[in-house]
């Protein structure tokens, strides 16, 4: 009788730890899948915030030519074709931005990056020289605020 009551112990002992190990396994495995799936996130978000900031760099520099080039000769080649160029590039970051509106949570990293978008279109509004340097202030510091809000959410 002793020994059945040792092999119902053992098999008992045996069936609880094969119960413990699973449940602690399917644990760790949560736990892993939650981390590379935060892992991914987290470095899509980085790689998009860094293609929208430079996307917005780009275009203020197409801004600005295109500003300039329109005050030597409106009508001129150089001119559309900074036009156009500065078309492109909106384009590019205007898709940039709907990357980060796709990725983002966080409604103050949008609207910092709706801001450095629009202060960067703005550029070409200016109607004299201190308007164009103090429009180009303002949309390189747009794009700053956006990344150091956006940076939060990366570390």
């Amino acid at each position: 009788m002793e020994a059945l009551w040792t092999s119902v112990v053992a098999v008992a002992g045996t069936l609880l730890g094969s119960v413990i190990t699973h449940a602690f396994q399917r644990l760790a495995s949560k736990r892993s899948e939650l981390f590379a799936r935060s892992e991914a996130l987290r470095q899509e978000r980085t790689a998009t915030y860094g293609a929208f900031a430079a996307a917005v760099e780009d275009y203020r520099h197409g801004q600005a030519a295109r500003w300039y080039r329109k005050l030597d000769d409106q009508d001129g080649e150089a001119f559309l074709t900074a036009r156009d160029e500065a078309h492109r590039l909106r384009t590019v970051a205007r898709q940039a931005l709907y990357r980060v509106k796709l990725l983002t949570e966080d409604g103050e990293v949008t609207l910092a990056a709706e801001r450095a978008y629009q202060c960067t279109w703005d550029l070409s509004n200016a109607q004299d020289r201190v308007e164009r340097d103090t429009r180009d202030t303002q949309a390189r510091l747009a794009i700053e605020a956006f990344i150091s809000r956006a940076s939060l959410l990366v570390r």
